[in-house]
């Protein structure tokens, strides 16, 4: 699995709208070594997961954890890669934020998040 964009694609400023910004000002995002035991569940839960099935994931050095749960079944994007929409939780401490992303298969077969941004709800 390539690291340097990995499973989870490294959240960038320009991923956070204001509204979102100012609604988790003061909210840990995950950092990478929280994202690599996502990236792990992430992987797990789009080969083998269902809509509705979800993954968790705890990194034991920090207290982190959370879960990445598919949010549809795989379709076909306009370059013909099989992808996947999904949410995932980042839990530390009494903070839970919620991300959501898109990931397509590479040539491989493994599974590459393309975007990774806060969830906005409603």
């Amino acid at each position: 699995m390539s690291r340097n964009d990995g499973a989870f694609a490294r959240m960038e400023a320009k991923d956070r709208t204001g509204s979102i910004a100012a609604a988790q000002a003061g909210t840990a995002l995950p950092t990478e070594s929280d994202l690599a035991f996502a990236r792990n569940a992430a992987a797990d839960v789009l080969t083998k997961g269902t809509k509705d099935s979800s993954q968790p994931w705890e990194n034991p050095e920090t207290g982190a954890r959370g879960s990445v749960t598919p949010l549809s079944e795989a379709f076909s994007a306009e370059d013909g890669r099989t992808c996947r929409d999904f949410l995932a939780s980042y839990v530390n401490g009494r903070t839970e934020t919620w991300l959501q992303g898109a990931a397509c298969q590479t040539g491989h077969g493994r599974w590459e998040i393309h975007t990774l941004k806060p969830w906005r709800q409603g």
